[in-house]
């Protein structure tokens, strides 16, 4: 099987969030739709690794903010490389307001928000899919919805974009294991082998989205 078959499915980028306690929280996810029109139901479906997900089983509610063709990597870099278990995502970041659930939604590069009350869960593993009755939304700006292909093509910086470090001369550079990326978030796993199960630390995605780099 060609697994690049997969990339070739159409879906979006969302910011999820959720709130317990005093607690806000969000992060980056691809696998949300809609269900069902009667009654207006949604589906997302999040790694039990990420503390959204814990976040959503106790609470029972969130909010999708759906990132716009606007988005800058500055969204994806702050709610999808880093864990909410170590770190206030909100204490830094301004563009934001409280729906009528009490959970936080982004407003800036999105185009809409939608909020949802968790009806029914599924238990797949390494995820969890909530369904969840749509209680509010909201369009934020007309501007188009960003695509797992536009992220890959126009937002995610390519090879060497990001201030790469100088290279050692040819002849001094050690020769050093092997490199493995990860095509969605650009994590680096070294290594001669990648082993079969590998997660990545960063956006959860499994082995078969890293690719090697020598």
């Amino acid at each position: 099987m060609d697994n690049k078959a997969m990339y070739k499915l159409t879906y979006g980028l969302f910011v999820l969030t959720s709130r317990t306690g005093e607690c806000d929280n969000g992060c980056i996810i691809n696998t949300a739709m809609q269900v069902t029109t009667t009654p207006n139901r949604i589906s997302i479906t999040v790694n039990k690794a990420n503390k959204t997900h814990d976040m959503i089983k106790e609470s029972g509610v969130f909010n999708v903010s759906m990132l716009s063709e606007e988005a800058a990597f500055d969204v994806f870099t702050h709610f999808g490389f880093r864990s909410g278990k170590d770190t206030d995502k909100f204490a830094d970041w301004p563009d934001a307001a409280r729906s009528e659930n009490g959970v936080l939604y982004i407003t800036k590069y999105t185009n809409a928000y939608l909020s949802g009350k968790v009806v029914q869960e599924l238990d797949l593993g390494t995820h969890t899919m909530f369904i969840a009755d749509v209680t509010d939304g909201e369009v934020l700006s007309g501007a188009e919805s960003v695509t797992y292909s536009y992220y890959q093509s126009n937002i995610k910086p390519k090879p060497g974009q990001a201030s790469p470090a100088p290279a050692a001369p040819a002849a001094e550079a050690p020769a050093g294991p092997s490199k493995w990326v990860c095509r969605i978030c650009g994590y680096v796993y070294e290594g001669e082998e990648l082993p079969e199960d590998f997660i990545c630390p960063v956006c959860k995605h499994g082995a078969i989205d890293f690719e090697k780099v020598n």
